[in-house]
């Protein structure tokens, strides 16, 4: 357990649904401005590609993508089949765009050769019970994902996900960039607390631009948001 680690949020580069707002797009992979946004995020972290020490990947193909290219340098290091991709981290919304593709899709995909899926269970890809698009649900889902990271060893500890998800574990209205990085830590005293709450520290990188989640509209930046 290393609740003094330092975690490094990033959002995913451009995907195919950011582009029209189009959420009916299955799955949504990048686009061709997506990749090259990915592939220049290691000139922007170089630092971060030498001492991060583990990698938790969000399953969608957006976010698998996104690691897979913009943490090459440290995937290199440290092993593509090392990254940890867990189902918590898919995005909030039971729309096509926010839901993952069954394990075999994935692993059948060139691009994603290397990682482990294993804990992409059949069930990650249901939007129902702990995947539900409730509130409760999201919470508690922002809670767990929050509570594994201060399980981990790790000092250096990179996020690969999604805008809403990232706004709900943060407990922050940010509007996220694509292949942003922003570094947080837990709340010192609150870190063993059973919401570990985590804080803002810096930003870290901005490789592309704002663009729209699909519950963008909904959020009111006065008020914070439920753990």
């Amino acid at each position: 357990m290393a609740p003094t680690s330092r975690i490094y949020f990033t959002r995913h580069s451009q995907a195919e649904h950011n582009v029209a707002d189009d959420y009916s797009i299955p799955d949504a992979p990048l686009t061709e401005l997506g990749k090259r946004q990915s592939a220049n995020l290691p000139n922007l972290t170089t630092e971060l590609q030498e001492k991060v020490e583990v990698i938790l990947s969000s399953g969608l193909k957006r976010t698998l993508q996104s690691t897979a290219i913009g943490y090459a340098p440290a995937i290199k290091r440290l092993g593509i089949e090392n990254v940890v991709v867990l189902p918590q981290l898919q995005e909030c919304n039971a729309f096509p765009c926010d839901t993952g593709s069954a394990r075999e899709v994935l692993e059948a995909d060139p691009e994603l050769k290397g990682f482990d899926l294993s804990l992409l269970t059949p069930d990650w890809t249901s939007k129902k019970g702990f995947y539900a698009a409730d509130p409760e649900s999201l919470s508690a889902r922002a809670r767990w994902v929050r509570q594994y990271i201060r399980s981990r060893p790790e000092k250096e500890i990179v996020v690969m996900a999604h805008g809403d998800v990232l706004r709900r574990i943060t407990g922050e209205h940010y509007m996220w960039k694509n292949a942003e990085v922003r570094l947080f830590q837990f709340d010192p005293s609150k870190v063993d607390t059973e919401d570990c709450p985590v804080l803002p520290v810096k930003s870290i990188a901005e490789g592309g631009l704002l663009s729209p989640t699909s519950s963008s509209h909904l959020f009111d930046s006065s008020a914070p948001l439920a753990n």
